[in-house]
């Protein structure tokens, strides 16, 4: 039992920057960022079609702003 306040310590996973543990699959930023973009237009279909206008928006930020971030690197691969 703990005490309140008080959080356990997480068990160390081995691999060196603590924590961070990966999927199988997990191919790095671009793989993520993908992912993100395809995930985000789901959502904004699904908060449009229940005309949550404000997650709509937010949710169409995201997706561009993924969108670019892929943009910019496929562009920074061919230079």
């Amino acid at each position: 039992m703990t005490r309140p306040g008080k959080k356990r310590a997480r068990a160390s996973s081995g691999a060196p920057g603590g924590a961070r543990n990966e999927e199988p699959g997990e191919g790095g930023a671009d793989e993520a960022v993908a992912f993100i973009a395809e995930q985000t237009a789901a959502l904004r279909k699904l908060a449009e079609r229940h005309k949550l206008h404000v997650l709509h928006y937010l949710l169409g930020m995201t997706q561009l702003e993924a969108d670019e971030h892929l943009r910019l690197r496929s562009r920074r691969k061919l230079s």
